[in-house]
């Protein structure tokens, strides 16, 4: 789930202070007073404050067991393949159970890379935080690298938040919080998106604008649909969803 910086986006003072009371009081999510310094993307949530589980959903986030979905894309002659499955296996982050949700990519049939995500719910906003994830990256069959991989609690990294449990268009988040490795940000750009896919229509879909000061001048787009998950991340399409 990688992303990517864009404009800075312009706040009246009343919508400041309503965007964040909203936040603290139904996502968890605090801004802090280093907020102007960042754009007004909020990287510091009260997490202290969540009770957590590993096993869960909101409105666009699906983390139970043996729930998976599959995409497709065709770039020129190549066509890529995801796969994300979420386990049944958690990770430990200190007194924090995360759940392992695997994701699974391929390049004309060849696996180029494997994660292993952390995610977790924070029970009483219905967010998912973001704790880490451990990344193989094979080039021609084998393991190249781990590049890209972060964990909370190690080297600065902390949680960040992969999906609000309140949608609130407009508001801009840190998926990703290890400074120099993984700064992925996401702000939602509308909620009435419709989609056709290999897997059926959607409609009053979720769209977020990703970024990452990282790569300044990289943008990407991702929809998700009610009760679904992701359905669209850049050129890749649903094509399947389902317990499996």
């Amino acid at each position: 789930m990688k992303g990517p910086s864009m404009k800075t986006l312009r706040f009246t003072i009343p919508s400041v202070l309503v965007f964040s009371l909203l936040i603290s009081c139904s996502t968890c999510l605090s801004q802090k007073s280093n907020a102007k310094e960042q754009g007004h993307w909020t990287d510091s949530f009260d997490i202290e404050k969540c009770q957590f589980s590993p096993t869960g959903e909101n409105k666009y986030f699906i983390l139970k067991p043996n729930y998976q979905l599959s995409y497709e894309g065709i770039e020129g002659k190549d066509t890529t393949r995801l796969v994300i499955t979420v386990l049944n296996e958690t990770q430990m982050f200190g007194a924090v159970e995360t759940r392992v949700v695997e994701e699974k990519e391929s390049v004309n049939g060849r696996v180029v890379e494997i994660s292993r995500n952390f995610y977790a719910v924070c029970t009483r906003t219905n967010s998912v935080f973001y704790f880490g994830e451990d990344v193989d990256i094979y080039k021609d069959g084998r393991l190249a690298s781990h590049g890209g991989a972060w964990r909370a609690g190690e080297n600065g990294a902390k949680a960040g938040v992969m999906m609000p449990g309140i949608i609130l268009l407009g508001s801009r988040y840190y998926q990703e919080v290890a400074p120099g490795v993984a700064m992925d940000r996401a702000e939602i750009v509308s909620v009435s998106e419709v989609l056709q896919t290999p897997a059926g229509k959607f409609q009053n879909c979720l769209k977020t604008e990703e970024t990452t000061p990282l790569e300044p001048k990289a943008k990407e787009y991702k929809l998700y649909a009610p009760g679904i998950g992701l359905m669209r991340d850049g050129d890749l399409v649903l094509t399947a969803y389902g317990f499996k």
